[in-house]
């Protein structure tokens, strides 16, 4: 009936006015969801180096609820007992946190990066290529970035796109 899927994401609810669960036109959907990509350099501009990316390397990380708690002393112990974290249940006894959140605390913020493989100015998922990175650049920031959120706050990262002949 031209509709879309019922609208899963906060983010997009609010921006689309409506409930998440919603239904809204298919079309008012699809051109919202895009902007906010867009926003996020998540849709490719052939002019805007943060979007000459995979799109976000890295999944969000899942956890027990003991890895949880871990996770929250280390937390405190980092950022002081007020930070919190986003969590967001993930089935029974699991609880999923940002990795975006993550890597920003632990250091490693929008723009991060000397080289040609950086951290997007937009968003901290994103590894970017702006003009002349080569696989093992990428890799590298990836591998700095997965040890230092290890080092921060005792979570491991894993990285999304699936790759061939290499590994972090």
């Amino acid at each position: 009936g031209g509709l879309s899927a019922p609208v899963r994401y906060a983010e997009t609810a609010r921006v689309l006015g409506v409930e998440v669960g919603d239904r809204v036109d298919a079309a008012v959907a699809r051109e919202t969801v895009l902007g906010l990509r867009a926003g996020k350099g998540m849709v490719l501009d052939p002019e805007d180096h943060d979007t000459w990316s995979a799109g976000s390397f890295f999944t969000n990380p899942v956890l027990t609820e003991d890895a949880y708690a871990a996770f929250l002393a280390r937390v405190a112990e980092r950022l002081g007992p007020e930070a919190a974290p986003p969590a967001f249940p993930a089935g029974e006894g699991l609880i999923k946190t940002s990795a975006a959140w993550l890597i920003d605390k632990a250091g490693f913020g929008k723009g991060y990066g000397t080289g040609p493989a950086r951290i997007s100015t937009k968003h901290t998922l994103a590894l970017t290529n702006r003009g002349e990175a080569t696989t093992e650049d990428l890799l590298a920031l990836a591998r700095e970035v997965v040890a230092g959120v290890r080092d921060a706050f005792g979570v491991t990262l894993v990285n999304e796109p699936v790759t061939v002949g290499v590994s972090l």
